[in-house]
């Protein structure tokens, strides 16, 4: 007999050789018909692996994020299955798993393979997976493996082959075909009722632009025929969505070939919304207790040898900028963080002076691939509402409880309700990823983990995405589509201020390191913005709306009171815009819709004499005839509402 440890902490005896669909049935019929793929040990296994000793069982659904893989993947098989039957002769390279479904880069030789031809990949594919057949793993020898793919001709297989342990080597066989697999499978190809390839695009053999290029097939599976409806649905609606479309209707930033890739433009609307932002957080970082500071675009590399930025990525960045001095070497600024260091270098402290609070909205500059740049999302310079608090270690667990409390109200602000947070370590079996000594990242990781659970914030600890010199705090907002972004980090570092080496004298009168926090709740302002767009569609809270209110006049006749109108707004601090043009009521109201305005006024004769307003709300419609006075009180009120005063405890 063998013991079985199930998730709830339950031991199962069983049979040695049970596997893990026959767990799955002892426990229900129900959850054995729902059961996709699992783990044992924390290794990958099939449904139908016999397990021959004492271990912790997992079982994955379809509701699991390996569940989902599991389903993918095979997903993926299934799609090369069908490509070599609809094209014989072609060459399979990889299939795996993404985020969103799988994709697969085949070679296709001379044959000229388009979108047009999905969908009689797509009907192969449904065909296949209604013969319901099983995954099977077997393990080959290096050998053999190498022999199959090269009768094949298949050279992309046997530069895999050739990269592997001889004893490591697995396939995985359904109904006729066969691939080189590591495994995580369903227990069969029925579990697929509905199949979308979405689209294909080129890719280098292993990302490398010196291979060959392949075609990469993008594709979608779901256990019901309504999911795939629901998410073609989702996607139709992101397009809707897409900051990149939604930045041009609505005059916010633009992009320029001659001003560079990844360098974008601010027009008059979005640099108003964005300084809006910026001193949204000012006001409450004051409360706060933070000092504005300012550095410079540039830095000597110098300070990036010394902060340990330039090993890591300094052959990602920007090219050192030379000066006519011999030696003296430049870089354009890749982060704020080195530069706050200094500033605090700058003078002597005292443990009575901390923490110190140096923040500024500072911009920096990344040298990204031109395939990677998307929107604001990927660009090559960006702005960070950067923040690095100097504090002793007594002072640590308060600050990052602060700091925490900031993000939050921010969040709670722009509408961002529903989030989680990842607590990103160390991956312990790659310590050359990080600087620093194991006693203070154990500290650090300690710290972080003891204020998140104190503030009773949901949350997730993921090995190996922590930064090289601390780990750190991410959240992770779902935005109105139910997508998952990281918005806001906050790090804890004793590395930076020994490289610097920065000091404060104690209570003792000796030197002591002080701790560094580095924290920005928006992160990037450019992808906080692009975010925040699809997240609203457009439709920003009524404070941050770059014109809140539009008038429109029924005609010329009525521009001086329209104008008085405006004053009026004005007063209340209200942002508005006057629309005297010579076209229909209808058309002006279209068209403020379209921009997204929240509310119209419609001035004609009746207002006049009555000295009200006819109010419109976007997307609602008519409210009634009211006062100026009355409609600035409402509006007023309603921003109010939205962005609470920040209170520092």
């Amino acid at each position: 007999m063998i013991a079985i440890t199930l998730p709830d902490g339950s031991v199962k005896q069983f049979d040695a050789g049970t596997t893990p669909m026959n767990v799955a049935k002892s426990i229900s019929e129900g959850l054995a018909r729902n059961v996709i793929s699992a783990s044992f040990d924390g290794e990958t296994v099939e449904t139908s692996t016999p397990l021959s000793n004492d271990g912790s069982l997992v079982l994955y659904t379809w509701n699991d994020d390996e569940g989902k893989k599991a389903f993918w993947h095979s997903s993926a098989h299934v799609l090369a299955q069908a490509l070599e039957e609809l094209y014989p002769g072609v060459k399979l390279s990889i299939g795996p798993a993404i985020e969103k479904g799988f994709y697969y880069d085949v070679d296709f030789g001379d044959v000229s393979f388009t979108e047009k031809d999905l969908a009689a990949v797509e009907k192969k594919m449904l065909e296949i997976a209604r013969g319901k057949h099983e995954f099977s793993m077997r393990s080959s020898s290096k050998a053999n493996a190498l022999d199959f793919y090269k009768k094949q001709g298949n050279e992309y297989k046997v530069e895999l082959i050739e990269n592997l342990e001889d004893g490591t080597i697995t396939f995985c066989d359904h109904d006729s075909f066969t691939d080189l697999c590591r495994g995580g499978h369903l227990p069969n190809t029925g579990f697929i009722k509905a199949i979308k390839l979405m689209s294909i695009a080129g890719a280098y053999w292993r990302g490398d632009e010196n291979n060959k290029q392949l075609t990469r097939i993008y594709g979608i599976t779901f256990p019901k025929q309504k999911e795939l409806t629901e998410y073609l649905e989702l996607l139709e609606e992101a397009k809707k969505r897409d900051h990149r479309k939604l930045g041009k209707e609505l005059e916010l930033f633009t992009f320029s070939a001659k001003v560079g890739q990844g360098l974008p433009l601010w027009l008059p609307k979005g640099a108003a919304l964005r300084d809006r932002l910026e001193n949204f957080l000012k006001k409450a970082q004051k409360k706060a207790g933070y000092e504005m500071v300012m550095t410079p675009h540039i830095g000597s590399k110098e300070l990036y040898v010394t902060s340990g930025h330039f090993a890591k990525y300094g052959e990602d960045s920007f090219q050192v900028i030379k000066t006519p001095n011999e030696g003296e070497e430049f870089m354009l600024k890749p982060m704020n963080c080195p530069h706050h260091c200094e500033i605090y270098a700058s003078k002597p402290w005292s443990y009575k002076d901390l923490p110190k609070r140096f923040a500024e909205f500072g911009t920096v500059y990344r040298y990204e691939q031109s395939g990677e740049l998307h929107g604001l999302t990927r660009v090559r310079g960006f702005t960070q509402d950067d923040a690095h608090i100097f504090c002793t270690p007594d002072q640590l667990d308060a600050e990052f409880k602060k700091v925490i409390d900031l993000v939050l109200y921010v969040f709670g602000s722009l509408g961002f309700e529903n989030f989680t947070t990842q607590v990103s370590v160390r991956d312990l079996s790659k310590p050359e990823k990080y600087i620093g000594d194991v006693d203070t990242w154990d500290k650090a990781e300690s710290a972080i983990l003891s204020a998140v659970k104190d503030k009773g914030l949901e949350y997730v600890v993921e090995a190996g995405e922590a930064a090289f010199y601390g780990p750190k705090l991410d959240f992770m907002v779902k935005d109105a589509l139910g997508r998952s972004w990281q918005l806001g980090t906050i790090q804890v570092d004793y590395q930076l201020p020994q490289r610097f080496e920065l000091s404060y004298k104690g209570s003792d009168n000796e030197l002591h390191q002080p701790v560094m926090i580095h924290r920005a709740p928006f992160g990037s302002m450019e992808r906080f913005i692009a975010i925040l767009l699809e997240h609203t569609g457009g439709n920003f809270p009524l404070w941050l709306m770059p014109e809140q209110v539009a008038i429109l006049s029924l005609s010329e006749k009525y521009e001086k009171y329209a104008e008085k109108v405006l004053n009026l707004l004005e007063n209340h601090e209200i942002r508005a815009l006057v629309d005297n043009r010579n076209e229909t009521i209808g058309k002006k109201i279209r068209e403020a819709e379209m921009n997204k305005i929240p509310y119209m006024l419609i001035l004609g004769e009746q207002e006049e004499n009555d000295g009200t307003i006819s109010v419109r709300k976007h997307s609602d419609g008519d409210m009634g005839s009211m006062t100026v006075e009355a409609f600035g009180n409402m509006i007023s009120q309603a921003i109010k509402n939205e962005i609470k005063e920040f209170n520092v405890d």
